[in-house]
């Protein structure tokens, strides 16, 4: 018996979806855009954030956590939805039927 993500989630991505149109500073195509494009400045933040919690930079040394690095997976996966809900009032039908799709096709059907 598989549950879906909790309804505060999906009222959450809402939630911020509606504030950050509501404070959009760029509208239009390009603000549509620009919305996409944060999840790559969101992803950079997890690489800065394993090459600190690893000390990989020798002038920086160890500048990170792995709970740092926790946090920046967190706020790459709510920016995706937010980007996700930006494009479909559908939100939550399109996320969950595409998992569904992505755990059949690597884990084979759901018994």
């Amino acid at each position: 018996n598989e549950q879906s993500p909790a309804p505060e989630l999906w009222s959450s991505i809402d939630a911020l979806h509606e504030w950050l149109d509501t404070n959009r500073p760029v509208e239009g195509r390009e603000g549509l855009l620009l919305r996409m494009l944060k999840l790559s400045e969101e992803v950079g933040e997890v690489a800065e954030a394993v090459i600190g919690a690893t000390g990989q930079n020798p002038r920086k040394g160890v500048t990170h956590t792995w709970e740092d690095v926790q946090g920046e997976l967190c706020d790459v996966v709510i920016t995706a939805l937010v980007a996700l809900r930006t494009l479909t009032p559908d939100t939550r039908e399109v996320f969950t039927e595409h998992l569904a799709r992505v755990r059949e096709r690597s884990l084979g059907p759901a018994s």
